[in-house]
């Protein structure tokens, strides 16, 4: 695998910097429309200077005001083709929302100095492998003139009073904590030279910030931050102006950083949500009904599981039975003892083929119709089967529920929703239930949600102890979060070499909104009968938007079946929406006897988008020769003021799709990937690349062998064995990543930018290897089960003891 920076410098700012007198306070920026002394006309204020506040406290801690505005599309003149109409999300997207949501919040996220000269910082954010303490850290380092390794970066509690601002997801937290963390930053800079100049008796402008000290140039005097953490502190809250660093400037954004728990993670002391150890709570699982969400009707054998070894409490709970022992083997043990009769589930008897129908009766009519003699249409439409939403490290919590409080410890990118409703779950006031955020091993969106914490919170409670639940991996892929099954129907007509409508309609099992935008009055709005379909259109349209001029373009969501469990899994909708478009672009380009990449440069409305359409062009040598059975498919998605395109080459000779490795689906394989990413700025590449390369192997597996199969109520796919997420032999062999010069002095969203550019390219790839458009995905999903399904009575296997017999 390699990877590539295109990015060589910073672009240079216009506006510079306002110097102040040495040993003098900075000028007042005058506020909008405010004359500053000696100008005879408004203003507007320089962008990079903000508010912040020096809080009261026993060393120096500050917090920031003011957000930064968004980034701005850029549009691309289209010459020689029918325009669109810039879609909703190319005007305001979701995340702008997230990010003017957080706004009014931004102050309370602070930033403290230690005695010892380190700066402390507590992120209202979920790290999830994402990497997002090691950005958050990279923007502290670069304003407060401080080495990446003193700085700590934790996760904050569940804080209420941050509102709309303490969501992880949709891509947002460098975006919405870009500016806020850099001026809090900043005010604890300027108030240790302030104080070093009194300490020194020298003028502040005589004296730098430098590696954790302030120096003098004069004298060559200096004092730690350490020693001037106590000195800058104030015993009251002050207001004050600072000016944030130019980006010619930056010597830490912008350049590739190890991640700062990288060390940890590899020597396994990292502590992720299942290592948390609370004295008293002892392991505990559920008994799982074989249907999704089967209710209990009775137990014939609670006294007898109590009685088995290590087994120390059995409970039933909405969601199942409970058990509780000193070891998760006995919990094991003692699930799979049970004898449980099982009322009827949520989805009861339903199958593939009995949602695909429903899916079908719910599609939004095609408005357009091709015209006799006039105009042509490509008509087709695509299936998108389950697919799981299970992370490496499964579901779990810990929760000490008592008469008059409770704790909770999980790791949540919604802690504040987890805080509210969980309270209201026990009928304790919101002051009584603490909610601690742990680092996670994975989320993809599955920790939105709080049911781990929830159900911790329910057994503990139930039985009067502190418990630590634990999901199977049986428990994650049958009763868990997925992505739920969609259709989307394309229509897209044309005539004389131009597209004059493009019209899709996506229908998709109901997503759950139920964590809201972070908040228990959205996430409960986003559950009412009524409100629940407007709350998914309203994510619909701020999420999805098409990259091309293809005349009247209208894409619009319709929702069925509220039956299974779902979540937000990596793009929501954007994978399956891409990729359909995607798809109908290459049979459009081929109709019309166009190449398929020159196609698409004509028509992306963004320069950006061009820009990353044209790198990866020539780096993957678009167009070369390639033998029968084998090629190239290339797609590009926009999402969050960010660009990415990708170009897959793919290999579908039987050779390849012939391999035979025990219990596994091998499939066509993905020989070679290059990718060209825009986000604006990259406060990091090496973790940009990082997120790319995850992204791209999500993309590749959900569309070549990652689904799910429903049959009888529950899902076939019992673990990750039954599961084929993209294994190392269907891993690209070559790999590329091309990180584009910064467009921007701010980040856009990078997240799930790949998931949706990947799925698209490998699925035209194998359109065109194969002569045939692919039209149901994962492709391989009607294919005979590359596994024996695991029974649903008990409902997960025993602790295996051939582990070795296994290892390959």
């Amino acid at each position: 695998m390699t990877a590539r920076d295109d990015a060589q410098q910073h672009p240079q700012e216009q506006s510079t910097r306002r110097q102040s007198a040495p040993g003098q306070s900075p000028p007042r920026e005058p506020s909008p429309g405010e004359s500053a002394p000696g100008e005879s006309a408004p203003r507007a204020v320089d962008r990079r200077r903000f508010l912040g506040y020096v809080l009261a406290a026993p060393t120096l801690t500050v917090a920031a005001q003011l957000g930064e505005a968004v980034l701005a599309p850029a549009a691309a003149a289209a010459p020689s083709v029918v325009p669109s109409l810039p879609g909703v999300s190319e005007i305001y997207d979701l995340n702008d929302m997230l990010t003017h949501a957080a706004l009014p919040t931004a102050h309370l996220i602070t930033i403290r100095i230690e005695a010892d000269g380190t700066a402390s910082f507590a992120l209202p954010r979920a790290e999830v492998g994402q990497g997002i303490t090691t950005s958050s850290a990279m923007l502290i380092a670069e304003e407060l003139d401080l080495p990446l390794e003193k700085i700590r970066v934790t996760l904050a509690d569940a804080r209420p009073e941050l509102l709309f601002n303490q969501l992880t997801g949709g891509s947002n937290t460098t975006i919405s904590t870009f500016t806020p963390i850099r001026v809090a930053a900043a005010v604890a800079r300027e108030r240790l030279l302030r104080a070093a100049a009194l300490e020194l008796g020298e003028a502040v402008g005589s004296l730098t910030a430098k590696a954790g000290a302030i120096v003098s140039s004069v004298t060559g005097s200096s004092l730690t931050y350490g020693e001037l953490a106590a000195k800058a502190a104030s015993v009251t809250g002050t207001a004050v102006g600072v000016t944030l660093k130019n980006p010619s400037e930056f010597r830490v954004i912008g350049t590739g950083q190890r991640r700062v728990d990288a060390l940890e993670a590899v020597t396994g002391r990292k502590k992720f949500a299942m290592d948390v150890q609370v004295p008293g709570a002892l392991p505990t699982m559920v008994c799982r009904p074989p249907t999704i969400n089967g209710t209990v009707r009775s137990v014939a054998n609670l006294d007898e599981v109590r009685a088995m070894p290590g087994i120390t409490d059995v409970v039933r709970i909405s969601t199942g039975v409970a058990v509780r022992g000193r070891t998760f083997g006995q919990c094991i043990d003692a699930v799979r003892a049970l004898d449980v009769t099982w009322g009827p589930g949520t989805a009861e008897g339903a199958s593939d083929a009995t949602v695909l129908g429903k899916l079908r009766a719910a599609e939004l009519p095609l408005v357009v119709s091709p015209l006799p003699l006039l105009t042509k249409a490509v008509d087709a439409r695509f299936t998108f089967h389950f697919a799981s939403n299970s992370a490496l490290e499964t579901n779990c919590a810990i929760a000490d529920v008592r008469e008059d409080s409770a704790e909770i410890w999980a790791s949540l990118k919604s802690p504040i929703v987890a805080q509210e409703e969980i309270a209201l779950q026990l009928g304790l006031p919101l002051t009584a239930v603490k909610v601690h955020v742990t680092e996670g091993g994975g989320s993809f969106g599955r920790k939105l949600f709080h049911d781990a914490a929830g159900e911790a919170a329910e057994i503990s409670r139930a039985m009067g102890k502190a418990v630590k639940l634990m999901w199977h991996r049986t428990d994650d892929f049958r009763q868990g979060r997925t992505h739920p099954m969609s259709t989307s129907r394309v229509r897209a007509t044309y005539t004389l070499g131009e597209v004059l409508t493009y019209e899709q309609r996506h229908t998709s099992v109901a997503t759950d909104f139920g964590h809201g935008v972070g908040e228990i009055i959205t996430a409960e709005a986003a559950r009412l009968p009524v409100a629940d379909l407007t709350f998914s259109e309203t994510m619909f349209q701020l999420t999805q938007q098409s990259p091309y001029h293809f005349g009247a373009t209208t894409q619009l969501l319709s929702e069925t079946d509220k039956g299974f469990n779902t979540g937000s899994m990596r793009n929501i909708y954007s994978p399956n929406v891409r990729c359909a478009q995607e798809l109908v672009v290459d049979e459009l380009a081929r109709r019309m006897g166009k190449d398929a990449y020159a196609f698409r440069r004509q028509h992306l409305k963004d320069e950006r988008a061009r820009a990353v359409l044209e790198r990866v062009a020539e780096v993957g040598e678009w167009g070369r020769t390639m033998p029968a059975g084998t090629a190239q498919g290339i797609a590009v998605h926009p999402e969050y003021h960010a660009f990415v395109a990708v170009l897959a080459e793919i290999d579908c000779r039987p050779e390849t799709t012939g391999r035979k490795i025990r219990d596994a689906y091998t499939g066509p394989r993905v020989t070679k990937v290059v990718c060209a990413v825009d986000v604006g700025l990259a406060v990091n590449p090496r973790g940009l690349r990082a997120q790319m390369m995850g992204g791209i192997i999500d993309g590749i597996a959900v569309t070549l062998t990652s689904g799910l199969h429903l049959r009888n109520g529950h899902f076939l796919e019992g673990s990750w064995d039954n599961y084929f997420y993209t294994r190392q032999w269907n891993t690209p062999p070559e790999l590329e990543i091309v990180v584009m010069p910064p467009a921007s002095d701010r980040p856009g969203g990078a997240g799930e930018l790949a998931v949706a550019g990947a799925m698209a390219a490998v699925a035209c790839a194998f359109g065109r290897a194969t002569g045939t458009m692919p039209t149901t995905f994962p492709v391989n999903h009607a294919e005979p089960l590359g596994f024996e399904p695991l029974p649903t009575t008990p409902p997960i296997p025993a602790s295996p003891v051939d582990g070795l017999d296994r290892a390959f």
